[in-house]
This record gives C-alpha cells, structure tokens and sequence, in this order.
C-alpha cells in the first residue's frame, strides 16, 4: 500500500503541479534543438536542402521559422500558425532584429504573450555565420498552449484510476500477505511441536521457493536432533548398563571381603584384585568418555609436533609385548622408510593404540594382528590387519560409531565400545583421510593417511633421495 500511494503522488506531482514547467521547458529544448540543426544545415547544405530540412524541422516540431538577410528580407520562411510573432504583423522581424544587434549579435530568447489569444509565445533569435559581420538572421517562434484544461482532464482521470488502483492494491496486498503468511504459520506451528520434542513433525514447504528452502532445512535440523536425541538416550543407557556391572562387581566384592576374606590373606588378594581391575575398567570408561566428549565438541585442540612415525609404532607394538606373550598374540609390524611426521602426538598414538587393541579383540583363531607402515606420494598410510571373520559391507559404516560392536566375535572383547569412535573424531579433528577394508572370513584392515603436507622424508637426507614421502 505503501508503494502504491509513493507511486500516485509521483504521478499527481508530475502530472498536475510540474506539468505546465515540464512541458514549457520541453517546448524550450525543442527549440534549442531545432536551432542547432538549422544552424549547421545553413552552413553545410545546398540552398534547396537547407530550405527542405527547415521545412522538416518546423513540420516535426509545429515552430514557425524565419531566416533573413543582413538587411532583414526574407531567404526562407516557413509559417505554422496565424498568431505567429515573426510573421504576425509588419516589421516585426527588424524588431526583434534589432533586439540582436542591440545584444551584440548574441542570441535572444523571449517569453511574450501573444495579443490575439492567451497563449504565450516562446521566440529565439541568432545571428546566421559571423557574430562580427552576419550574413543574416535566423528566427524561431512556438506556441505555448495553456495546460489548465489538459490537467483538469488529467486529474479527473487519475482520480478515477487512484481509487480504482487503491483498491485493488489493498486487495492484492491482503491476498499476498495472507499467501506468505500462511506457510510461515504453519512452519511456525511445526516447529514449535519440534521444540516440544516431537520429531516427527511434518513442515510443509508449499508456498513459494524460500518457505520451501526453510522447511527443508528445519527438516534436515529434525532429523539431526533426533539422530542426536536417540545417541543421547542410547549413550545414556549404555553407560549405564557398562557402570552398573562394574559398580555391582566392587559392592559384591567390598562386601565380601568384609564378611567373608578379611582374614584370609588369599581370597583377600583374589578379590582386591577384582577390585583393582574393575576400577581401572571404570576409569577407562570415564576418561573415553570424556575424551570423545571433548572431542565432538570441538573444545579439544591439537598441539602438533614433530617425530619420527616408524619408531613411535615400534614403540606402541611393544607396549603389547606383555599381553602377546601372556594370551598368545602374535603382533607383526611392517615399517618403511623413516619419515618424520608433524601431527599431535599424544592423540595419533591413541589412534594406533585403539586400532591395535581392537584387531586384538576381533582376530583370528591364530591370533595374528599385522600392522603395516606404507610411504607414499600423498603421505604415509598406516594399516592394522586382524585376521578375524570380517565385517559385512552394510555394516561398515556402522563400525565407527559409538558402541557398536561388531558380531563377529568369539571371545570377550574388552574395551568401553568408544575406541572407533575416538578414532573416527580424532582422524576428523586432523583431517586425515581413513576407512576399513574387509572380506567376510579372511579379516578387515583399518587403516588412516598422514596427509603429505605433514610429512617429509629423512632417509638417505644427506644424499637428498627423497622416494617415498613428500
């Protein structure tokens, strides 16, 4: 409505009040430019291409000319209307000649009412050729027809087309309005149900292009809150399925040790043992927890260095020596070239520790966990193999998120379920690429990239042979 009142007062304001000075000046500027082409015609044309040219002018803008020797005769002439200064009356051209020669031969305009009717007359005059010496004089004359009555008709026909106009303004706006605010109401409506924990909620996008964007995003946002909401409560009921039966075991156990063992130094230790063990289960689970949390968070930031990654696996590997010799476990490692890498070292052993123990979970009959250190182009690849019954190609994708355990398992497997998904956070965090091979009975590889730009390569520095890293 708004814009449509703006837009009527430019009309009435252009049309009614502006309209006689804006047609008065148009009247001028069409005089002006009639007198330039004159102008030039009278000193580049033939007598008989002047004399049609200026006939053309006059015809195109209804002016009544006149161009006369130095001595004031008529050369040539044209006449459009009967009340015309120059040819209204004798010697009017050496009048207004004179009004010329009397202004130093520079050109003249006059506003002069016209006496046979209530016109006013607009008339131009100049010098043809020399200022100094003249070789004639060119006069133009125009009518400047009254207005009054073509604005009462101009105004009778924008009232008319005023109301006509507001009132259909005032129809489309409420059609608009009511056709933009109908799909917001009811977004706004589906999403307040969202906020009230439906996810279910439907949000209809029909309407136009931007409602439709809207509710594909609150869609996309409804099934990020239920996926997190349903991670939520399965977080919530794993953890406390995995404290509760370490919780029950420490009660069980401090329990017996004060009614039954206390004075038997063997059971004593026995179950102080399980004690001992089901409390650093507890820590573990506590300190993944946390770890992942801060992780997914984003609170938690890298502090990269440098070092050497064949000897920091090596290192790793021979963390498990006592659980391989202990349970039978043979953990084979397959280095390359030494590379140093520039990466947060405290976080990619976790990733390599985590990876290890869960082959050592997910192995074999034989027991064999293969850990490979590949150089390459684009980085250093680092591979852990188990020999185990594989993972199904559905499943995969499954197989880092939190709590997933694979099936495909014939023994205990120790760990809080978190390990994959530590490792999945802190490959992102970096921004290595990582993913999992595997064939159903022959076992998976998980594997992940040091990215090139983190490594550079140490061997044979001094001949500088650099083969496998960038």
């Amino acid at each position: 409505m708004s814009f449509t009142i703006i837009v009527f007062l430019l009309m009435w304001l252009f049309q009614i009040l502006f309209l006689e000075k804006f047609y008065t000046h148009s009247k001028i500027r069409d005089v002006d430019d009639a007198a330039t082409r004159i102008l030039n015609s009278f000193e580049i044309d033939s007598s008989a291409e002047f004399s049609r040219k200026m006939a053309e002018i006059a015809s195109e803008n209804d002016l009544c000319i006149e161009v006369v020797d130095r001595y004031g005769r008529s050369l040539y002439t044209k006449e459009f209307s009967v009340d015309c200064l120059i040819h209204g009356k004798e010697n009017s051209i050496y009048f207004y000649q004179k009004k010329i020669t009397d202004n130093y031969n520079k050109p003249i305009w006059l506003k002069v009412p016209n006496p046979h009717n209530n016109y006013s007359m607009v008339l131009f005059g100049c010098a043809l050729g020399d200022t100094e010496n003249p070789s004639g004089y060119l006069f133009i004359n125009t009518a400047l027809v009254p207005v009054g009555s073509t604005v009462t008709i101009i105004k009778r026909q924008l009232l008319f087309i005023t109301f006509i106009l507001i009132v259909f303004a005032f129809i489309i706006s409420l059609f608009v309005s009511k056709r933009i605010a109908r799909p917001i109401d009811r977004i706004t409506s589906a999403a307040e149900n969202l906020a009230k924990g439906d996810f279910n909620t439907k949000f209809d996008g029909k309407g136009y292009l931007e409602v439709k964007q809207l509710a594909e995003a609150l869609t996309y946002a409804e099934k990020e809150l239920s996926r997190v909401d349903t991670m939520q409560r399965d977080l919530i009921a794993n953890v406390s399925h995995d404290l509760r039966t370490p919780l029950t075991m420490l009660k069980a156990y401090a329990e017996m040790i004060r009614d039954l063992s206390g004075d038997n130094p063997v059971k004593r230790n026995e179950h102080l043992e399980i004690i001992i063990n089901e409390t650093d289960r507890l820590s573990l689970m506590v300190n993944d927890i946390l770890d992942l949390s801060k992780l997914e968070s984003g609170r938690q930031k890298l502090e990269p260095s440098e070092f050497e990654i064949s000897s920091k696996l090596s290192e790793i590997i021979g963390r498990f020596k006592g659980i391989s010799e202990k349970m039978g476990y043979s953990i084979h490692f397959i280095p390359d070239e030494k590379c140093i890498v520039f990466c947060d070292v405290v976080k990619i052993e976790q990733v390599i520790y985590n990876l290890i123990n869960n082959a050592i979970n997910y192995t074999g009959a034989d027991k064999q966990v293969f850990i490979r250190q590949i150089n390459s182009p684009d980085g250093v690849v680092i591979e852990v193999e188990d020999t185990g019954d594989g993972i199904e190609s559905e499943k995969i994708k499954l197989i880092f998120d939190k709590y997933y355990r694979s099936e495909n398992h014939k023994r205990e497997v120790v760990g809080t379920g978190l390990g994959l998904s530590i490792v999945k956070a802190v490959l992102k965090l970096h921004g290595y690429d990582y993913g999992v091979r595997s064939v159903l009975g022959k076992g998976s590889v998980f594997w992940f990239r040091i990215s090139s730009n983190n490594v550079k390569n140490i061997h044979n520095r001094e001949k500088n042979v650099d083969k496998n890293c960038q």
